[in-house]
């Protein structure tokens, strides 16, 4: 499957785990604000090299989740900000603009070093 997006985790913040109990979280890039930061994993910027559309694959380490749905300013914000909220509930519309929907499943935790890609 071609990768159109690639980044990895540089940092933890302390309570990521706040949101991974409501099902979702946070990327945000180095430059998250400082009342963001300790709800994000800190990621790389990188760009994306094409749309980020249901139905493709958000893989996360050794874990693929299928994309239900994708916020009208998804690739914007992560292109330019690392930033993006991934919600582990199905939703075929994305009611959040800068988030990103996957099938329902438990948000797994990711580490330091932890591998986030888009699959087409």
């Amino acid at each position: 499957m071609p990768v159109i997006y690639h980044t990895v985790v540089g940092e933890i913040g302390d309570a990521v785990d706040s949101f991974l109990d409501e099902g979702m979280f946070i990327l945000f890039g180095q430059g998250a604000p400082d009342a963001l930061k300790d709800y994000c994993y800190i990621v790389d910027v990188t760009a994306s090299t094409g749309a980020i559309v249901a139905g493709q694959s958000l893989r996360l380490d050794d874990e693929s989740y299928t994309i239900t749905a994708v916020g009208e300013v998804a690739r914007q914000n992560l292109d330019g900000l690392g930033h993006i909220t991934v919600v582990f509930n199905g939703a075929t519309n994305a009611k959040m603009h800068g988030s990103v929907y996957v099938e329902t499943a438990t948000p797994p935790k990711l580490s330091v070093g932890s591998v986030i890609t888009i699959e087409d």
